[in-house]
């Protein structure tokens, strides 16, 4: 016979534990911000949180978490945190679609992932974690601003080019777009979206993808081709740090392919600083 299930190694959590999960959320606010941010948005019940919440429990204490949702994503998870949680996501089988998170943790449950859910499409196992608490080091662009919900038809295109690069494959492919773009609109509507819009068309872009405490995480920071090594980028990113300090949080952070050298030139003279490695792994 089993152990009961709220004293079980792994389990379940509920709005019950929020108080031990915030304490544990807290070790690392940076590196955690996108799992914070639903928590502090939706509590732990599943079906407002769109995921399930899984806590592995130490000497009847709340040791390490693991989102799972759209993405698998540990939170302050040891080398045995990590295995426990693979495990769970072995039995139940792959539901997501990347995991995310400290590379540490996230290569640590690959390892015990792969041999049952096979190869991945792609493992990015070096993305540094980069953040900025100061004002940004460079000039921010005066016309990057916030986008009103009546521009979302031209700031989607941008969104799917941007998309497509960065994870290989397009939003739009299953359902025609229609997710995506309600998506894309949440954000719009949360006034967390920005972009240097000329001519009806959008140049540069970029969201504030997560929000909690201190801490906020952009996302999505997009140029248009033609336009890239001009400097609209990195104006572009001062200006999202600069308007994000003032009205969401002070610590503004990202995470970077390692190989996306422009990128990282861009987030150097911008200020910001590294503050961890992510991995990623996208099926």
């Amino acid at each position: 016979m089993g152990l009961p299930l709220r004293s079980a190694p792994i389990r379940l959590l509920d709005d019950r534990d929020l108080p031990a999960v915030r304490e544990v959320l807290a070790r690392n606010p940076i590196a955690d911000v996108f799992v914070a941010s639903r928590v502090q948005a939706c509590g732990l019940a599943p079906w407002r949180l769109g995921a399930q919440m899984w806590g592995h429990m130490v000497d009847g204490q709340l040791a390490a978490l693991c989102y799972s949702g759209a993405n698998l994503w540990p939170v302050a998870a040891g080398p045995a945190s990590a295995k426990v949680f693979a495990e769970r996501a072995r039995r139940q089988g792959r539901r997501c679609s990347s995991i995310v998170g400290v590379a540490e943790t996230v290569l640590a449950m690959w390892r015990h992932l792969e041999p049952g859910w096979g190869p991945a499409r792609e493992v990015r196992a070096d993305q540094p974690l980069l953040a900025i608490s100061k004002p940004p080091a460079v000039a921010p662009d005066p016309a990057v601003r916030r986008v009103r919900p009546d521009e979302l038809d031209v700031l989607l295109p941008a969104c799917v080019a941007m998309f497509t690069e960065e994870i290989g494959v397009s939003p739009v492919r299953d359902d025609g777009g229609a997710l995506y773009r309600a998506r894309v609109a949440e954000f719009v509507n949360q006034r967390r979206s920005f972009a240097r819009i000329e001519d009806g068309r959008v140049v540069f872009k970029a969201e504030i993808g997560a929000v909690a405490g201190d801490v906020c995480q952009i996302q999505g920071v997009w140029v248009a081709p033609e336009l890239r090594g001009t400097g609209i980028g990195t104006a572009g990113t001062a200006s999202v740090v600069a308007l994000a300090q003032t009205s969401l949080a002070p610590v503004v952070s990202l995470y970077v392919n390692e190989y996306n050298h422009a990128a990282r030139r861009v987030y150097d003279r911008v200020g910001f600083y590294r503050a961890g490695t992510f991995a990623s792994i996208l099926f």
